[in-house]
C-alpha cells in the first residue's frame, strides 16, 4: 500500500480555455489543479452506459454510488449510503442516505433517485449492468423512506457490495426533463446529472477533459479545486511533462519509463501488484479463428516467454483468473511454446495449409500491446499465416467490438478487476450475455455460461471454487484467448500530491477528491 503524504458541457469550446497570457499547466499549478496524462479518450458520459477506465474515472468523480471501495486490502466505505444492513439469506439489503448529499444542482439525493437511478441501469442494459444481470430486475430496488432504500435480490449474490461501487445516481428530475426518445441517453452522452465532487467544465476529445469542484462540495478530503484529464499519446512526452511538473499524475507507463524517472527529483514511483491482466481474444464466431484446433494451434505456437520479457515487471498469467484471486485453478495446465503441438493441431484444423492473413487491433499508445502483437505476428509465421497490425483508438475498439463482422480476427485487451471476485473477470469476459461489449465481443459457450452462472450464484465457499475449477478448464480446452500476462500498475506522480492510496481494483479510476497539493 501507497500512502503519500456546475457548469455545461461545450464540445469543443475555446470559450474557457487557459488564460491566455499563461500555459494551461502554470495556470493549474497556481489554482490547485491536479493535471493527469493518459492516452486514453473518454466517449461518453453516461454512467449507465459507458465502459472502460477512463469513463468510470470521469463517473467516480462526477458522480456517487451508494458505496466506494478504498485501499489494499479493498475495502466497501460508504459513500452515498452511510450505513446498511443485510438479511440472513443475503436477498435483502437496506440502505441509509446519507443526508449531506446533494446533486450539483443543489437539490438533496434522495432514495427515489436511487430507485431511479437502478431501474434506468437495468432498462439500459448497457455498462455496468451486466453485474446484477439476473441479480437484480427493475422492480428490486425501492424508496421505503425519503432516505432508505431497500434492495430485494432476486437470489443470493455473495459479491452485492463489491459490483455496487460502480452503479452511479443521477438526478432523475434532470434525466426526467430531458429524456428524449432515448431514456436520457442523448442528455447524458454530454452532460452530468450526478452529486459528485467535481462537475464538467471543458471537454475537447483527443486533448483534454477539465473537472471543477462543485459549488457546495458536499464530500470532506482534499483541496483539489479542479482536475484536468490530459490526453498524451507518448509516454516520453509523459515523463517530461512529469519532470517539468506540467503533469501531477501519470497513467499508462512501461517498465522502461519506470527505469528512466527512477531517481527523477521530485518524482514518486508507484509499482504495485493488481488484477489487471492482458489476453489477446480470437473472433471465435467469424473467420478462420472459428475453428477450436486453429486456436489450440495458435496457442501453443505463441512464445510466452518473449512476451514476459517484453512486459517487464509481470508474471504469466496461469489460465483466464487472475493468479492469486479466489478460485484460481493453481494446478491447471495452460498453453506454453510448443510448436510440435502447435503444428499437431493445426494439421487438424480446416486450415492446415495456412495462407492466409488475420488481423489484431490493439489501443494505439500501448507500445507494450505493440509488442505482443509483432510476437504474435512470429508465431503466426512460422504456421505460414501473415497478420495484419491494426493500431485503434479507444473509441474505435469499443465501436469495432460490437459484431463479430466488424471485429479484428484477434483483439489484445487489458481488463482490470472491478472486484476482487473471479466473477468479474469471468462474467465480463466470457458470458455470452457479455457479446458485443468490449471485455467479450463474441465469445459464446453455453458450458461456460451455466458453470458461470451457478458460481455467481453459489454462496457455499468451497462449492464456488469447485465450479469455478471446472469453468477455468472448460476455457483452456476452448482456447479463446492467449491467456497472457499480469503486470504491476506502474504509475507515477510529482512528490507534493498527498494523500494517494493506491487500491488494486480498478487502480486507474481512482477518486481525486480526497487528494491535496501540497
Amino acid at each position: 500500500m501507497i500512502r503519500l503524504n456546475k457548469r455545461q458541457f461545450m464540445l469543443g469550446s475555446a470559450g474557457t480555455v487557459l488564460a491566455a497570457a499563461m500555459p494551461w499547466s502554470a495556470n493549474a499549478q497556481r489554482k490547485n489543479i491536479m493535471v493527469l496524462a493518459s492516452n486514453v479518450d473518454i466517449p461518453n458520459f453516461d454512467p449507465h452506459v459507458a465502459t472502460g477506465y477512463a469513463p468510470q474515472w470521469l463517473f467516480r468523480n462526477t458522480y456517487d454510488a451508494l458505496v466506494r471501495v478504498v485501499g489494499t486490502p479493498p475495502e466497501t466505505k460508504p459513500g452515498l449510503a452511510k450505513s446498511w444492513t443485510r438479511s440472513d439469506d443475503g436477498k435483502t439489503y437496506v440502505f441509509e442516505l446519507d443526508e449531506r448529499a446533494v446533486f450539483h444542482d443543489g437539490t438533496p439525493v434522495t432514495a427515489k433517485d436511487v430507485e431511479y437511478s437502478f431501474a434506468r441501469l437495468l432498462r439500459v442494459k448497457q455498462g455496468p449492468a451486466w453485474m446484477v444481470s439476473g441479480i437484480l430486475d427493475e422492480t428490486s430496488v425501492k424508496a421505503t423512506g425519503e432516505r432508505t432504500v431497500t434492495f430485494t435480490l432476486l437470489k443470493p449474490f455473495a459479491p452485492l457490495l463489491s459490483v455496487l461501487p460502480w452503479m452511479f445516481v443521477v438526478n432523475s428530475a434532470v434525466v426526467e426533463a430531458n429524456l428524449g426518445s432515448d431514456d436520457g441517453q442523448s442528455y447524458l452522452l454530454a452532460n452530468i446529472a450526478g452529486s459528485g465532487a467535481f462537475t464538467i467544465g471543458r471537454a475537447r476529445p483527443g486533448d483534454l477533459y477539465e473537472l471543477i469542484r462543485a459549488k457546495d462540495d458536499w464530500h470532506q478530503g482534499g483541496n483539489i479545486d479542479g482536475v484536468i484529464w490530459k490526453i498524451v499519446r507518448e509516454t516520453a512526452t509523459t515523463r517530461l511533462m512529469l519532470q517539468r511538473g506540467d503533469i501531477q499524475f501519470a497513467l499508462e507507463l512501461y517498465a522502461e519509463d519506470m527505469e528512466a524517472l527512477k531517481d527523477m527529483p521530485k518524482v514518486v514511483r508507484i509499482m504495485e501488484p493488481d488484477y489487471r491482466s492482458f489476453s489477446i481474444k480470437m473472433n471465435t464466431a467469424r473467420g478462420p479463428l472459428a475453428d477450436k484446433n486453429l486456436r489450440k494451434a495458435i496457442s501453443y505456437a505463441y512464445n510466452y516467454q518473449a512476451m514476459l520479457e517484453a512486459a517487464g515487471q509481470a508474471e504469466l498469467m496461469q489460465g483466464p483468473l487472475p493468479t492469486g484471486m479466489f478460485g484460481h485453478a493453481e494446478d491447471l495446465e495452460v498453453y506454453r511454446h510448443n510448436m510440435e503441438k502447435a503444428k499437431e493441431y493445426l494439421a487438424k484444423s480446416e486450415h492446415k495449409d495456412g495462407g492466409f492473413t488475420l488481423s489484431i487491433s490493439h489501443a494505439a499508445g500501448y507500445e507494450n500491446q505493440r509488442r505482443w502483437c509483432l510476437i504474435l505476428l512470429e508465431a503466426l509465421k512460422a504456421l505460414n499465416i501473415e497478420l495484419d497490425i491494426r493500431p485503434l483508438v479507444w473509441p474505435d475498439i469499443v465501436a469495432m467490438a460490437k459484431s463479430p463482422d466488424t471485429m479484428t480476427d484477434f483483439y489484445s485487451i487489458f481488463q482490470s478487476a472491478n472486484y476482487a471476485d473471479p466473477d468479474n473477470t469471468v462474467f465480463a469476459g466470457y458470458h455470452s450475455s457479455r457479446n458485443g461489449q468490449w471485455q467479450n465481443p463474441v465469445y459464446n459457450n453455453p458450458d461456460a455460461d451455466r458453470l458461470i452462472d451457478a458460481a455467481r450464484a453459489e454462496v457455499d465457499t468451497e462449492k464456488r471454487a469447485a465450479l469455478y475449477k471446472e469453468l477455468q478448464e472448460v476455457l483452456v480446452d476452448d482456447a479463446p484467448d492467449i491467456f497472457g500476462v499480469m503486470e504491476l500498475r506502474k504509475f507515477a506522480m510529482r512528490d507534493n500530491v498527498q494523500n494517494y492510496e493506491f487500491c488494486p481494483v480498478a487502480a486507474n479510476t481512482f477518486e481525486v477528491w480526497p487528494l491535496s497539493l501540497a
